[in-house]
């Protein structure tokens, strides 16, 4: 049985309040890694924050692990930052969202030595500011003369992301005078889709693979200062310890791949049906051979 333990509740504060005083407080040691966590080796604790990509993804490994390997699964959306303190203080055991180099670099940096990075689960992402196809400019060096057009803001997701960071840095390098409101990928989308109603200019802070662009006519503004990078990779990264605790699973998680038309069509199946799980449940169904290809020998059918 899965358990889904959402951020906003009292026992998800005081997990994440544990987890940043293990790492900030006690510097990542191995020696703080939770004895309850790790006894059955049949628990797996998965971490993500709540984007549309992260939640995929996700789903999809947890729904693998408890339906194809027996294992019971936890998992828990937090900040982005308590997802990488969590696999130092080695609360969690794996993550399937860290975009590197730029978007999540300095966490990596931060506490890369206390994980293992297994590489990228996906090639070719991208991050920027999206606005509609409608819109009349082409690059982030515009925006100051259409101010009023986009009604001075920028619309952002949570603080803690490595997007809105790279969009602070955007205001610097580009001159912007704009305020980047802070929210969430829900608010963001609320207000995207409110303006495309309404055909009015919006810019947001996107990223792609996102289900939003099978929605909308969407475009990237042009970023010719590459405040935002070139390409990016999705990356999984687990706990130390992990391959030596739960072979299987590191096994699982380590050939874990997939392409953009991959994960697109698990956001966009996420979003239609409005239920994380079921949508997890079908995708596996309808992508059985690329399954397949995950599991270690033992689990395949």
């Amino acid at each position: 049985m899965r358990k889904l333990m959402k951020s906003k509740s009292i026992i998800a504060v005081a997990i994440i309040t544990m987890l940043m005083f293990s790492v900030v407080g006690c510097g990542g040691s191995s020696d703080v890694a939770s004895d309850s966590g790790q006894q059955d080796d049949k628990k797996v604790r998965l971490l993500y924050v709540q984007w549309a990509c992260a939640s995929a993804e996700t789903h999809i490994m947890a729904e693998i692990l408890e339906n194809y390997m027996d294992y019971e699964v936890e998992i828990m959306d937090v900040a982005a930052a308590a997802m990488y303190q969590g696999l130092a203080s080695k609360e969690a055991d794996a993550i399937f969202t860290a975009w590197l180099p730029l978007t999540h670099g300095d966490y990596m940096k931060q506490l890369g030595d206390q994980l293992e990075d297994l590489g990228p689960n996906m090639e070719g992402a991208k991050i920027g500011l999206v606005v509609p196809e409608y819109v009349t400019i082409g690059s982030i060096e515009e925006m100051n003369s259409v101010k009023d057009k986009f009604k001075g803001q920028i619309i952002g997701i949570d603080p803690g992301a490595g997007i809105m960071q790279a969009s602070e840095q955007a205001l610097t390098d580009y001159g912007l005078d704009y305020e980047l409101v802070e929210g969430s990928e829900g608010t963001m989308i609320m207000s995207l889709k409110e303006a495309i109603d309404n055909e009015e200019w919006v810019a947001v802070t996107g990223w792609t693979p996102h289900w939003k662009f099978a929605r909308w006519d969407l475009k990237y503004l042009d970023d010719p200062k590459t405040v935002y990078g070139e390409a990016e990779t999705i990356n999984t990264v687990v706990r130390l310890g992990l391959k030596e605790d739960k072979p299987d699973a590191y096994e699982l998680f380590d050939n874990f791949a997939w392409t953009p038309d991959d994960l697109s069509s698990a956001m966009v199946l996420a979003e239609e049906l409005g239920d994380p799980v079921k949508a997890a449940q079908q995708w596996i169904d309808q992508n059985q051979d690329l399954v397949q290809s995950w599991l270690p020998e033992e689990y395949k059918k």
